[in-house]
Parts: C-alpha cells; sequence; structure tokens
C-alpha cells in the first residue's frame, strides 16, 4: 500500500494540506487573542488552550508518519516507525482528545488523573512492543482501546445529561452554551480510528481518513469559537439600570417561607420585568431578591419547575401580551422582533420554547389564535 501511497500525488497533496490546516489551526487558537468567527461571545481560554496543544500534536504524529508512508522501503524500518508512533498517540493524542471532551463540559472542573490512568495500559502496551520490535499485542492494545471508548461514550452521554440538567438549572438563554455536540467529536475520533484498525487496507481508506481529519478540524474551530465560557457569565454583576438594589432592611429570604419568596420573584423579576434580560442566571436573579440560588433551587423544584422553564414562562406570557396588544392596536410587527422584545436572542430558540409550553408552533398559535 505504501508503494501506492508514494505514487499518487493528489494524496500526497492532500496529507501536506490536512498537516498545514492542523498547524495552521493550533497557531490560531494559540496566539490570535480575538474571536474571528463570533467576535461577540468570549471562549473559554482553557478549553483554547487544550485544543491547540491536541492540533499541535496532530502536527507532530502526522509528521512522523510520514516516514512509513513516503520515504521509508524496508519492512522492518516500517514497523518501527508505525510501533513508536502507535506509542507517542499513546502518551498524547488519546490522552488530549479525552481532556478536550472533559473541558468542554463547563458544570465543573473535572480532575484530569482518570485519563492518565486509562491510557497507562496503552503506554505500557506500546513500551514493550516497541523494545521487543514485535507487534504481537497490538491486536490486544486494540481491543482495550476499543473498550476504553466505549467507557468513554457511556460516560459521555451521561457527563453530557448532568451537564444539561445544570446549564437548565442556572441559565435562561441556552445558545452557545449547550455541548451534547461534543459527542461528534468523540464520535468522530472513534470512527476514524475504528477504520485505522479494522478496515483493510487500500486508498479509499486512507482518503477517508484525511478527510475525516478535515471535518475534526474545522469542528474543533467552531466548537472553540462559539462556546461561551459560563464562568465569566457567573462573575458578571447585575446590570444596574435594570436591578432594583436590594434592601438593607429585608429579612434574610432562608428564614422565610417558600410562598414569600414567590412574592418576592413577583416584586423584583415579574414587576419589574428582569426576565427580559438577555443571558439573566439564576445567581443574578437570587441576588435580585436577596437569597443565593440553593433556595431558588429548593423553590422551583417545590413547583415542579426549573430556573430555565421559569424564564421562559414568563418571556412567552410576554410574548402572547404583545402579540394581542399588536392586534388589538392594529400595528405592524412580526413574530421574531415580537421574541426579541420578549427577552431572546435567537427566534429559533423562542420557537422551541413556545412548542414546549403550548404545545404548537408560533405559526399555528398565531394562525388559531387570529380566527
Amino acid at each position: 500500500m505504501y508503494d501506492q501511497l508514494r505514487e499518487d500525488t493528489l494524496y500526497i497533496m492532500l496529507y501536506a494540506a490536512v498537516t498545514m490546516l492542523a498547524m495552521l489551526a493550533s497557531g490560531y487558537l494559540l496566539f490570535r487573542r480575538g474571536n474571528a468567527f463570533a467576535p461577540d461571545i468570549t471562549p473559554p481560554a482553557r478549553l483554547r488552550r487544550w485544543v491547540a496543544a491536541f492540533l499541535a500534536v496532530f502536527v507532530v504524529n502526522h509528521i512522523w508518519y510520514m516516514g512509513p508512508t513516503f520515504f521509508l522501503t524496508s519492512d522492518e524500518d516500517i514497523m518501527m516507525t508505525d510501533l513508536i508512533g502507535g506509542l507517542i498517540d499513546s502518551i498524547t493524542f488519546f490522552p488530549l482528545a479525552i481532556i478536550v471532551l472533559f473541558t468542554m463540559l463547563q458544570d465543573r472542573r473535572r480532575p484530569l488523573w482518570p485519563v492518565a490512568v486509562m491510557v497507562v495500559p496503552l503506554v505500557v502496551g506500546m513500551v514493550w512492543s516497541v523494545a521487543t520490535h514485535s507487534e504481537a499485542l497490538i491486536p490486544v492494545l486494540i481491543g482495550y482501546l476499543l473498550l476504553m471508548s466505549t467507557g468513554l461514550i457511556i460516560y459521555m452521554v451521561r457527563a453530557l445529561r448532568q451537564y444539561g440538567c445544570w446549564l437548565r438549572d442556572n441559565y435562561v438563554d441556552l445558545e452557545h452554551k449547550e455541548v451534547w455536540q461534543s459527542f461528534v467529536v468523540l464520535a468522530i475520533i472513534l470512527l476514524a480510528f475504528c477504520i485505522y484498525a479494522l478496515s483493510g487496507e487500500g486508498l479509499s481508506y486512507e482518503y477517508l481518513l484525511q478527510l475525516i481529519v478535515i471535518v475534526l478540524i474545522g469542528y474543533l474551530l467552531w466548537r472553540v469559537e462559539t462556546l461561551s465560557d459560563l464562568s465569566i457569565s457567573q462573575q458578571q454583576s447585575l446590570s444596574v439600570d435594570l436591578i432594583e438594589p436590594v434592601s438593607q432592611d429585608r429579612p434574610a429570604l432562608a428564614t422565610l417561607p417558600a410562598k414569600n419568596i414567590g412574592l418576592l420573584l413577583k416584586q423584583h423579576c415579574i414587576d419589574t420585568q428582569l426576565y427580559l434580560q438577555h443571558d439573566l442566571t439564576v445567581i443574578q436573579l437570587a441576588k435580585a431578591i436577596g437569597t443565593n440560588r440553593t433556595y431558588l433551587y429548593q423553590y422551583f423544584s417545590s413547583q415542579d419547575t426549573t430556573y430555565n422553564a421559569y424564564i421562559n414562562n414568563l418571556r412567552i406570557n410576554h410574548f402572547v401580551s404583545l402579540y394581542r396588544e399588536s392586534i388589538a392596536t392594529k400595528c405592524n410587527f412580526s413574530a421574531k422582533q415580537l421574541a426579541i422584545d420578549s427577552g431572546y436572542r435567537s427566534y429559533s430558540t423562542f420557537a422551541l420554547a413556545f412548542k414546549q409550553r403550548m404545545g404548537q408552533s408560533v405559526t399555528d398559535w398565531m394562525r388559531n389564535t387570529s380566527k
């Protein structure tokens, strides 16, 4: 197969282009301070650094594998180069891929030592293979890697569900915060390895692998640039022009019954239309009524709802009120503008929340209401 690759000019160009693309992407993430793709979003710096490291390692590995692909002719040299490459992958590529996935989840900072524990058998196996010049352990190591990937998929499904619940408990505007797409990264990485480990040799496989890498690089760039840094939003203070200062004479909310929390929410969230503020977090709402998020969690739980559902309910009621007022006064309007006036940045987000609440699409509801 390597003889075919050396004679395939198009493949050589594609291989070099993919390497250069990864190098440029890594350099961009490391050295560019601004966000070229989404200027209004501040992505997590930690995720940016880890993805840059992951892409840099990919470049190094891609250059390493140029040896057996384009230059080496001896079977012994090719085997040893592949084994050393596998060792490098075990130490760098696989751990960094897992760390990138973990870093996308911002509900808490996950410890990284389990990643090291997971890859230790791979590293030990590859060290033994390199030391003995033997590929005897490779099938076993491939099986272990597939088992590890399966376990990681199960963990990520669970972690993504927990992360989604955490978002709904703390944020009302979920644009640029959800990371279910990170599961796509894991799927692409696993797919690429399965093709590498289980498929037969051939030019079509080599081309497909390079195309998968291009998709992966593009996805990682998009994900990093469009994911908001939630540590910033949790630290932001309330907008002084929208929030009434908390009275020093107000009794501690922790000592009040749940019905008083509802009363304070009405006074300081509903009556002031605080719910129209973009990216209003549960911490900010708690500050507005003089409590902490723990007591708000307890209150929303007692009402069989979540923070996200509570604010969306108020916003949708506001939309309905604006719509009926516009119909009554025969003013020109659009559903998109009314949604923006109701606190939503994105009409698609509003449409999804509206359908979940009303049981029908915005268009159908407006058509039925106007009859």
